[in-house]
C-alpha cells in the first residue's frame, strides 16, 4: 500500500518544539504548591534590580523559532498580516500560559519580562515565517520537496525527521561524551557501576564513540531513500558541530574540540571504518545493525565510570535559562535512544521501509499462477 502523502512539516514541527519549550520552563516539574501571592502580580512588577543580558535574550531566541512554525502551520491563503498577528498572539499566549504557572513552582520565577522577550521573539519569528514559511516549509515548499525526494514517505518519514532534530539539540547538553545517548543512570540519580580508571575510562569511550556513531548513521539510512550517503554525512557533521558549539559554550571556550579525547578520536575512526561498508549492505542488514549499535551505546552511557576531570563552567549555573537548557537537553539527550529504538521496530513490523531497494520501493510480491 503506498504510503499517504505528507502533508505539511511545520505543525508536527510547532507541536513538538511548543512541548520542548513547555518542558524547559516548567522544569522540574515538581513541588507544585499555591505561593498565596495573587496568580497574576508578577506582571505588574517593577523593573528587576539585576538585569541578565543573556537570558532576555536567550528569551527571544527561544520564541523565535516557535513564531516561525507557527506562521508556516496556519492557511496557505491567510494574507502576510493576518498569518502574522495570529502566530504572535498564539506565542504570546502560550508565553503568558507557561509564566502563570511558574508562579506555582518554587523553583522558578515568574516574570513579566521573561514573557516580553518571548513575545518579542515570537512576533519575530511570525513575521519570518509570514513571508518565509510557506516557501520554506509548507507542501510546496523547499524542505517539503527535499522530504518527499530524500526521506520515506507518511507519518514514518516525519517522524524520523522528529527524531533526527532530537538528537541534535540531545548534542548540545553539557557533557564531553560524543554522541553518547540514553544516560538513565545521571536521570534516575543512580551511581556509577565501575571506579574510574584512565585506561577503563578510555576503553568505554571508544566503544561509545563507536557504536554510536554507527547507530546514528545507519538510523538515517533506515529512513531516507536513494543510496546517495549524503544524508548521513550531514547529520553527523550537523551533530559534531552541536558538540564543538555545546563544548565552546560550556567548557572550553578557546577549545570548542576538547571533546576530541584520545578515546573519541578512537572511536570515530573505528565508527567510521564500520559505517562506511555498512551503507553499502541491504537494508534489513543496516536495520539491523542499528538496532544493535543503538543497544551497545545505550548499555555502554550506562556503564561507563565518571569523568571526575568534567571542565564545565560552574559560573553558566548563575543565568536561569541555561539550567533550563540543560534540564531539556538532558532528558531529550537521556530519553532519545529508546524513541528510536521503537521507531525502528514500527518501522520494520508494520511497514518494512528497510526491505526497500536504493530506490525507496518495496520489493514487489511474487506472482502466483492465479495471479497471472
Amino acid at each position: 500500500m503506498p504510503a499517504r502523502p505528507s502533508l505539511s512539516l511545520a505543525p508536527a514541527l510547532a507541536f513538538v518544539y511548543a512541548l520542548l519549550v513547555a518542558y524547559a520552563c516548567l522544569h522540574p516539574l515538581t513541588g507544585w504548591r499555591d505561593s498565596g501571592l495573587p496568580a497574576l502580580d508578577w506582571l505588574w512588577a517593577p523593573w528587576p534590580r539585576y538585569f541578565i543580558l543573556e537570558d532576555f535574550l536567550f528569551n527571544i531566541l527561544g520564541y523565535l523559532p516557535l513564531g516561525l512554525l507557527l506562521a508556516a502551520s496556519l492557511p496557505r491563503h491567510w494574507g502576510f498580516a493576518r498569518k502574522a498577528m495570529v502566530a504572535a498572539l498564539v506565542a504570546g499566549l502560550f508565553s503568558f500560559g507557561l509564566e502563570a504557572l511558574q508562579n506555582y513552582l518554587p523553583s522558578r520565577v515568574a516574570s513579566n519580562l521573561d514573557l516580553g522577550g518571548n513575545a518579542a521573539g515570537g512576533l519575530l519569528g511570525a513575521l519570518a515565517g509570514a513571508h518565509w514559511g510557506d516557501a520554506l516549509l509548507g507542501p510546496q515548499g523547499r524542505l517539503q520537496r527535499w522530504r518527499a525526494r530524500s526521506v520515506i514517505g507518511g507519518r514514518s518519514g516525519e517522524a524520523g525527521l522528529v527524531l533526527i532534530g532530537l538528537w541534535l539539540l540531545g548534542q548540545l547538553g553539557a557533557t564531553d561524551l560524543v554522541f553518547a545517548s540514553g544516560d538513565l543512570r545521571s536521570l534516575l540519580g543512580i551511581p556509577a557501576p565501575l571506579p574510574f580508571r584512565p585506561e577503563r575510562f578510555i576503553a568505554f569511550d571508544t566503544a561509545l564513540a563507536a557504536s554510536g556513531l554507527l547507530a546514528i548513521g545507519l538510523f538515517v539510512r533506515c529512513m531516507t531513500r536513494g543510496p546517495s550517503p549524503l544524508p548521513v554525512l550531514l547529520v553527523i557533521a550537523l551533530g559534531i558541530g552541536a558538540k564543538s558549539l555545546a563544548t565552546w559554550i560550556f567548557f572550553e571556550p578557546g577549545a570548542p574540540l576538547a571533546w576530541l579525547t584520545p578515546g573519541a578520536e578512537r572511536g570515530l575512526l573505528i565508527g567510521g571504518g564500520l559505517l562506511l561498508p555498512a551503507l553499502l549492505l541491504p537494508r534489513l542488514a543496516q536495520h539491523a545493525i542499528a538496532g544493535t549499535s543503538l543497544l551497545l551505546a545505550t548499555a555502554l552511557v550506562n556503564l561507563i565510570p565518571e569523568n571526575p576531570y568534567l571542565p564545565f563552567d560552574r559560573r553558566l549555573a548563575g543565568f536561569s535559562n541555561v539550567l533550563n537548557f540543560h534540564g531539556l537537553t538532558a532528558l531529550v539527550d537521556s530519553l532519545w535512544p529508546y524513541a528510536a529504538l521503537a521507531y525502528l521496530s514500527a518501522l520494520g513490523l508494520w511497514r518494512g521501509e528497510h526491505l526497500a531497494d536504493s530506490s525507496g520501493r518495496l520489493p514487489a510480491a511474487p506472482r502466483t499462477k492465479s495471479g497471472r
